[in-house]
């Protein structure tokens, strides 16, 4: 019994974080957050991005909303011999600021959690898709320079959502696929 006993309670607590709220800015306005961004730093457990972080750039998201509220999304990584694009829409949730998308493979929450539009934005994303779910947290910030002031800030976050700074990238600025071809939608 002695020995289930640690068990039960690290399962149980768990659970709690399981269940924590993730926050969501107050007040969040969509239409100020629509435009160009640019991904400076990603933390993330997933054990794809934990193999790739060293490799990766900056990369470019725009943001546009619907005329229903979803929230539309096209990124632009830079691969090394190519540049991968992808276009996700996230259905609103009832909170403004907080948006899900849902395929037939798998399910993401997207929450802005802290932003002031002009120049960064704080992004929790939950994805579950298989057996592995996995939490990323990102930094966009409008313009590809990010003060080291708004870095500490984002590094200060990293344990609150549950993930270590052993896994985070700060992501070197790009050129590199400013233009380009096809999207892939996910």
């Amino acid at each position: 019994m002695t020995a289930v006993l640690p068990s039960l309670v690290l399962a149980l607590l768990c659970l709690l974080w399981a269940g924590a709220e993730v926050p969501v800015q107050p007040g969040f306005n969509a239409e100020k957050s629509a435009g160009t961004w640019h991904v400076a730093a990603v933390v993330s457990n997933c054990s794809v991005f934990l193999k790739m972080k060293d490799g990766m750039k900056s990369s470019i998201i725009t943001i546009s909303f619907t005329p229903e509220g979803d929230l539309a999304m096209k990124l632009v990584w830079p691969l090394l011999d190519r540049c991968q694009k992808f276009e996700l829409l996230f259905q609103q949730s009832g909170q403004a600021g907080h948006y899900m998308g849902t395929s037939a493979q798998e399910k993401r929450d997207l929450r802005v959690m802290e932003t002031d539009y002009s120049h960064y934005a704080i992004v929790h994303e939950l994805h579950q898709s298989g057996q592995e779910p996995s939490t990323a947290l990102q930094l966009l910030t409008r313009e590809q320079d990010t003060s080291p002031q708004l870095l500490q800030k984002f590094k200060e976050l990293i344990p609150t959502v549950g993930l270590t700074k052993d896994m985070l990238a700060i992501l070197p600025k790009s050129g590199e696929c400013q233009e380009g071809a096809g999207w892939h939608a996910w």
